[in-house]
């Protein structure tokens, strides 16, 4: 029986979000030191939350093992090959992280739904994904599948905030907006998608996401549980090597183009 969600204030939020994300640094640091590779999928209908949880992931792991991947629309040279290419020259070398802010389900979702695909391309990701997956994790990449789920309601109101929003009317883009006319096309497709491709190997892991706030928790704690890392609190602690000391004469301010000095913040800024 699973334990009773916890209710948290803004403030007890932050809290655990910030735990969560130093246990993510963690977690990194097992993978580059155990050579693994993680591969994450964060999928879902718009306005779902995908930017926000990765944003968050992101935060405060090193970028350098760990990087977004958003893979544009294809060039007509890569319409012409195989489609799972365009995704697998993104996968993870040793010590590697990647979270795909969209996959290959494109095709199981959008490419169908809009005619972007043949009939015949769209049957054979079906038939085919689950095999490739497989072959991904046998070769020992760790892969996780998440879908935030959003209502029909919360759906509606996120798309016309996004319009008041002159910050986030660049998320508006004509498939976009298809995507909220054909939103029962969709609907099928996703179920259609997790009949076939929703394996116990490989499994979609289904978070609720009306709730931003609560579905970034939620899914970074299943992901730290999914991941069988080891916390090393023994890390060798970095020692600062003494500055120089031998005389040098900086030249002036006034000889550099400065940028205009237009804000001050009081309090305690010196992060």
């Amino acid at each position: 029986m699973a334990d009773e969600p916890r209710e948290l204030t803004p403030k007890q939020y932050e809290k655990e979000l910030l735990g969560l994300q130093t246990e993510l640094v963690y977690m990194q640091e097992w993978i580059v030191e155990k050579h693994k590779r993680l591969v994450v999928l964060f999928e879902g209908r718009d306005t779902a939350g995908k930017d926000g949880v990765i944003k968050r992931i992101m935060a405060y792991v090193n970028p350098r093992t760990c990087r977004v991947v958003a893979v544009p629309t294809p060039s007509e040279r890569e319409r012409t090959r195989w489609y799972f290419q365009r995704y697998v020259r993104h996968l993870p070398a040793a010590g590697e992280i990647v979270l795909f802010d969209r996959s290959w389900y494109n095709r199981a979702g959008v490419e169908h739904v809009m005619g972007y695909c043949t009939k015949d391309q769209y049957e054979e990701f079906l038939r085919f994904c689950p095999q490739f997956e497989q072959t991904l994790q046998n070769d020992g990449i760790i892969l996780l599948k998440y879908w935030l789920s959003v209502s029909d309601d919360e759906q509606e109101r996120r798309f016309k905030k996004r319009l008041s929003d002159p910050r986030k009317r660049w998320k508006f883009s004509t498939t976009d907006l298809q995507a909220r006319a054909r939103w029962v096309d969709y609907a099928e497709a996703k179920d259609r998608m997790f009949a076939h491709t929703d394996t116990d190997s490989s499994p979609w892991h289904v978070v609720e996401a009306d709730d931003k706030r609560a579905a970034r928790l939620n899914l970074i704690s299943d992901l730290l549980a999914r991941v069988p890392y080891e916390r090393d609190d023994h890390v060798e602690h970095v020692k600062l090597p003494p500055r120089q000391t031998r005389p040098y004469e900086r030249p002036p301010k006034s000889t550099q183009r400065l940028v205009p000095t237009r804000y001050t913040v009081g309090g305690d800024s010196k992060d």
